[in-house]
């Protein structure tokens, strides 16, 4: 099954297959955002950063590699050891530091569903895929239900959940003082379709649903940092839900008509946004979609 695509999500989600990847060249780069806020960016996820007085907090960490250049990137704005990590989701691209950062003595934060998925294997049955538990020192020793708060470096930093969404354990980090979104993987900017984890809980409800909640918090003048892709605005965010919510309603409608998948595809319902060349293809979408409000996760429960 579409091969080429198997080989990207492999590299992207399996923290093991990472170890197979040659990082030597890969650069670290660093984009200020507001006084005591940055992003890094890099092979994996966008991370996040909250530096100054109180210590360092991280929102993501990528790959076990990189960890010694992202010290070094952390070390140009703030030479205190990191803090905190926060995680958006248990993806290896945005957690394969965890094991190296809590070895080094930062608490680890995540959602409940993140510290579940982590400890046990996680089979991703349409890429025969197994990703195995995460070592002790790589797990959220800090859990959350429907979110928590942190009051650090001057700010309020919300971290709040967002359910069924790319995968059922995502977060979103709002600080409240600087005006910066870390939407995690709900919000991919780049030149692809967003991928959801339907085997890990993910739906097109849950994020068209996490898309408004962080339009809900965002302001025309918000910097938003996406989980792949440059630091976008609310204008972005808004165009990207317009978007799912098209595509939702078009699948919506050929499910109501009893269209098969093929038919679906065949008519090209999301040609429009031209992107065929992207981490995730046209027909991939449409099947996710279609099989998201085919077979739906059960309601998040309240915690």
């Amino acid at each position: 099954m579409r091969a080429h695509f198997v080989a990207l999500l492999l590299a992207a989600i399996a923290a093991p297959a990472a170890a197979q990847q040659d990082f030597s060249k890969a650069e670290i780069k660093t984009e200020l955002l507001a006084p005591g806020v940055a992003v890094l960016f890099g092979p994996g996820g966008n991370i996040g950063l909250s530096y100054g007085e109180d210590g360092n907090v991280l929102i993501d960490d990528q790959y076990a590699p990189l960890t010694d250049k992202i010290v070094a990137a952390i070390a140009a704005l703030d030479p205190d050891p990191v803090k905190f990590v926060i995680n958006t989701h248990w993806h290896g691209d945005h957690t394969g530091g965890n094991e190296n950062f809590g070895k080094r003595g930062a608490v680890i934060l995540a959602h409940d569903n993140v510290r579940t998925r982590m400890t046990t294997a996680q089979v991703m049955k349409a890429f025969n895929m197994t990703v195995p538990p995460s070592p002790k020192d790589a797990l959220p020793v800090v859990t959350f239900g429907d979110g928590v708060t942190l009051h650090i470096n001057g700010d309020t930093l919300h971290v709040i959940h967002l359910a069924h969404a790319h995968t059922d354990g995502d977060a979103l980090v709002h600080w409240q003082k600087a005006d910066v979104l870390h939407m995690g993987d709900a919000f991919m900017l780049r030149d692809s379709f967003p991928f959801i984890d339907l085997g890990s809980g993910g739906s097109i409800d849950g994020l068209i649903a996490a898309a408004n909640r962080g339009l809900a918090l965002a302001k025309p003048s918000t910097r938003i940092i996406p989980g792949h892709g440059p630091v976008a605005t609310r204008a972005d965010l808004v165009a990207y839900r317009d978007m799912l919510v098209d595509v939702r309603a078009k699948v919506a409608a050929a499910i109501a008509a009893k269209q098969t998948l093929a038919q679906l595809q065949a008519s090209k319902p999301v040609a429009r946004y031209a992107m065929p060349d992207g981490f995730v293809k046209p027909d991939q979408f449409v099947e996710t979609v279609y099989t998201s409000l085919s077979n739906p996760p059960p309601a998040p429960h309240s915690h």
